[in-house]
């Protein structure tokens, strides 16, 4: 008695089907405006029923339509322009002093012990704190806006990767010594893909970081830029344009932050995670 098996080809992709992965890709951009849209909406109704003035708390429209007339004057594209610089500059100079002395504690235990505590406490100090002593140091120009944004920057970098060396499992470095790997190829073939992701996380907060002290930076004498915008909005009594400038704020932070990710995105290809394996990414 012969028993047969009959096997089925798996059926070939469709249009419909290839299309539906880069639908869904485009459907999550859309899901994330959910709820602000939503929020915003709600506010709109709320002032358009007469439940608030909107004195303090301006609709949406009356927000847009500052921001319509700032970018019609010229004088959008002019602040967005100089505090994008100063965010630009500081966050590459925290990063290069964050990852160089970072990776110096986290590989060298004699530094980490020396250096480490040091910076440990500095990293206590409020942001607010550094204003006077850099307005002393560096005047009001922007040196000293773009030194308080690379401090904030370098913390979280420093931190992140110090952490992440680390936290390496030791049996992967074990198995390095054991090949006889020179110091710099155990760097390049151990130590860097496994901080890499760690570090890309610390890099992310390091640029949030870089947003909230760029607006403590322009508080300093400033005369362009959104933090600027923020203060001549309290100092005229113009609530639409605070709000303005911290709509303006959040797209900008959340669009830097979404290049840096697509920019890191494929030196973690090789991770087998569950963000990649449920769709979140």
């Amino acid at each position: 008695m012969t028993m047969t098996v009959e096997l089925q080809a798996p059926a070939a992709a469709t249009p419909q089907t290839a299309r539906a992965p880069r639908l869904t890709r485009l459907a999550r951009p859309l899901l994330g405006l959910l709820l602000p849209l939503s929020l915003a909406l709600a506010w709109e109704l709320a002032v358009w029923a007469g439940w608030s003035n909107g004195r303090l708390v301006p609709p949406p429209s009356k927000v847009f339509t500052t921001i319509a007339e700032l970018a019609r004057s010229g004088e959008l594209t002019r602040h967005i322009a100089t505090t994008l610089t100063r965010v630009g500059v500081g966050f590459g100079l925290g990063v290069v002093a964050g990852t160089l002395l970072g990776g110096i504690c986290g590989y060298w235990g004699v530094a980490r012990r020396l250096v480490d505590p040091t910076i440990q406490a500095l990293r206590a100090i409020p942001s607010i704190a550094w204003v006077p002593l850099f307005i002393l140091w560096l005047g009001i120009f922007e040196t000293s806006k773009v030194a308080l944004i690379a401090v904030g920057v370098f913390f979280p970098v420093y931190l992140g990767l110090t952490g992440a060396i680390l936290s390496v499992d030791r049996k992967i470095v074990e198995v390095g010594r054991i090949f006889r790997l020179s110091g710099p190829a155990m760097i390049r073939r151990i130590l860097l893909p496994a901080v890499l992701p760690a570090y890309v996380v610390s890099l992310r907060v390091g640029l949030g970081l870089g947003w909230m002290f760029v607006v403590a930076a322009e508080f300093m004498g400033a005369s362009e830029g959104l933090g600027y915008l923020l203060i001549d909005g309290q100092q005229l009594g113009k609530p639409a344009q605070i709000v303005a400038a911290i709509v303006i704020f959040a797209i900008i932070g959340k669009a830097t932050d979404w290049l840096l990710e697509t920019a890191t995105a494929p030196l973690l290809r090789w991770q087998d995670s569950f963000a990649r394996q449920s769709g979140a990414a």
